[in-house]
């Protein structure tokens, strides 16, 4: 995906085993981050940088969405090991990842592999993609986020 782009309507699902869709967060502006793995450091860093700035992204009107692989039971311990206040969707097929186009190839250890590419984006309101953050900073994402949006118009 791009920016300018609108985000597929279809995002995962949520605790309850209910698919979310986009229309549910209708006239809201989105953060969508999507992340490797549940309880990894640098997932565990971002989340809790998302937890501590939450407040602040919420004042701004904006709805703030973690995606990843894991499965809705996983989600829900860690969610409630880190406190974690926002919406943690399941995308165990990869569906969402693929069409926002960050399941692709990776490396580590002279392995290659599929998997997610940790990467945020910011939509409008009419959930038009506005930003992307591939360069996450996992320790100070909150912060990183901010800085953007404070910047964007309403």
């Amino acid at each position: 995906m791009e920016t300018g782009e609108k985000i597929p309507e279809y995002l995962g699902i949520d605790a309850k085993g209910n698919r979310v869709m986009s229309e549910d967060f209708a006239g809201k502006p989105l953060i969508i981050y999507f992340y490797p793995k549940d309880n990894t450091s640098g997932c565990t860093a971002e989340a809790c940088s998302i937890r501590d700035g939450y407040d602040s992204l919420t004042e701004k009107g904006y709805v703030v969405i973690g995606i990843s692989k894991d499965g809705i039971a996983s989600h829900a311990k860690f969610a409630s090991k880190y406190d974690l206040p926002f919406i943690l969707l399941s995308d165990e097929d990869t569906t969402v990842n693929q069409a926002f186009g960050v399941w692709q190839k990776k490396k580590m250890a002279g392995r290659e592999y599929m998997g997610t590419v940790r990467t945020t984006f910011i939509t409008d309101s009419d959930h038009r993609i506005t930003e992307i953050i591939k360069k996450v900073n996992t320790k100070d994402a909150a912060s990183q986020i901010l800085e953007i949006i404070g910047t964007q118009a309403k």
